[in-house]
């Protein structure tokens, strides 16, 4: 299934993705792969929770289209250009929230958290808030 997939969507082949559609943890065990290969083995197998475009924003168009290919292959279903673009889409976002537009109000955990929640904020918005709603909004709710 997942050649099918890569063929029908002109996406050549690669060895780490299709070695994550085999599964086998055993059989990575006894390759010699390089520690980036290993990593990235690692995440196409443990795929994601999100949408096209959440996993294109949190993987990068690269892996978010590997897991999502994986997923399908596994599914026995086809995965459409939509989700490609949805990746490709989700893969060009930056969050608009940097540490340094909470500080010195917070820091450490406190910051940390804050930027976990904006994040999702924007996220769970569609990725649409802009940075003066997000600080606006935390400022009533923070």
């Amino acid at each position: 299934p997942l050649v099918h997939l890569e063929n029908t969507l002109g996406i050549a082949a690669d060895p780490i993705r299709r070695l994550a559609a085999l599964g086998g943890e055993d059989v990575a065990e006894h390759l010699r792969l390089s520690r980036q290969d290993g990593s990235r083995l690692q995440v196409l197998r443990e795929g994601t929770s999100g949408s096209s475009k959440v996993s294109g924003y949190r993987l990068g168009r690269d892996i978010a289209r590997d897991v999502h290919l994986i997923e399908a292959a596994s599914l026995g279903s086809e995965m459409s250009q939509k989700t490609l673009d949805a990746i490709n889409e989700g893969a060009t976002k930056t969050f608009p929230i940097k540490a340094a537009d909470l500080m010195p109000d917070l820091e450490g955990a406190r910051l940390g958290a804050a930027l976990m929640l904006l994040e999702q904020r924007w996220i769970d918005s569609d990725f649409t808030l802009s940075r003066v709603e997000l600080l606006d909004h935390f400022g009533k709710e923070g």
